[in-house]
Parts: structure tokens; sequence; C-alpha cells
């Protein structure tokens, strides 16, 4: 078999293309056999080799869904989007490092965004700029509770003192 008929051969170009997406970063399988189709794969071939990969362990939902949302909370992003992310790839399920994290891990990792992005100070007296950060932290992710706690704080104190979150 030469070299250009092994490019004609679509089991070879399915598994190619997957190996070199997975050399490059973790994907869910649905992200994976998205882009086989896009390059004009047949679904029941993308199955086949995406079923002997993760048997192989070169695919897996549980590692990419717990890189995936590191990643993401390392970014500054909260559990609701991070979950929202997840299910648009394909996964449905709460990674361990989701599940590791207390709310009050939640509260303090929005307290830490609200305090780089706009300081922490008394919003009681300006209902505009307190509705402004809450929308911020709304839409990078953090639930109405961990939002209305973290604008509670006021100072570095409260934000690296203690359990009072």
């Amino acid at each position: 078999m030469g070299k250009d008929s092994k490019h004609d051969d679509p089991e070879y170009k399915a598994r190619s293309a997957a190996l070199r997406l997975l050399a490059r970063r973790e994907h869910s399988r649905q992200e994976l056999s998205l882009k086989l189709r896009q390059r004009q794969i047949e679904q029941p071939l993308i199955d086949q080799v995406l079923d002997e990969y993760e048997e192989e362990g070169w695919l897996d939902d549980y590692r990419f869904a717990d890189v995936y949302s590191r990643q993401r909370m390392d970014a500054g992003y909260g559990p609701v989007r991070i979950t929202a992310e997840l299910q648009q790839r394909g996964v449905y399920f709460r990674p361990a490092s989701l599940e590791e994290k207390s709310d009050a891990d939640w509260v303090r990792a929005a307290a830490e965004l609200r305090e780089k992005r706009f300081g922490l100070t008394r919003l009681s007296d300006d209902l505009d700029e307190k509705l402004r950060q809450a929308r911020f932290l709304a839409r990078r992710g953090f639930s109405s509770a961990q939002v209305e706690r973290a604008l509670q704080l006021d100072d570095a104190e409260q934000l690296w003192g203690g359990d009072e979150l």
C-alpha cells in the first residue's frame, strides 16, 4: 500500500485526524465527533474509531471534563457557566474538580474576581455600581447567592479573614 492510497482510505483519515486533534488538547467525544464530521467522515466510522480510542484511554470524557473545568476555574469562571459549557460539549455530569469546591470557595473566587476588576469598595450607597458588578459576576457564571455574598464583602480582611463567607 503506497503513501497516496493511505490518504484515500477513510479509516486512515478518521484515525489520523482524531489522533492529531487529541494530541493538541483533550476533547469530549461530542467535540471530536463533530470535528470529524466536518472533515466529511461518515458517522459509523467515527463511532468505531472513537469507541476504540475510548477503550485505549486516549479519549475520556471524565478526563476532559476535569481538565476543562480546572482551566475555566483558573480563568475566573463560576460553576454555573462551567457546567453549561460542559453540557454544550456533550458532558452531562459534574467533574470532581467542580464537586470539590464548597459554596464558600465559590464565593471567595467571585470576591477575588470582583476585587481584581473593581476593588472591594462598599456598595450599599451605590445601587447602579452594585448592579453592574452583580451582572459581571453573573455573566462569569456565579449563582445569584454567590454573587450577593461576594458583593457584601467590602475589604480584603473579610475576603481573606476566615470562614464567615
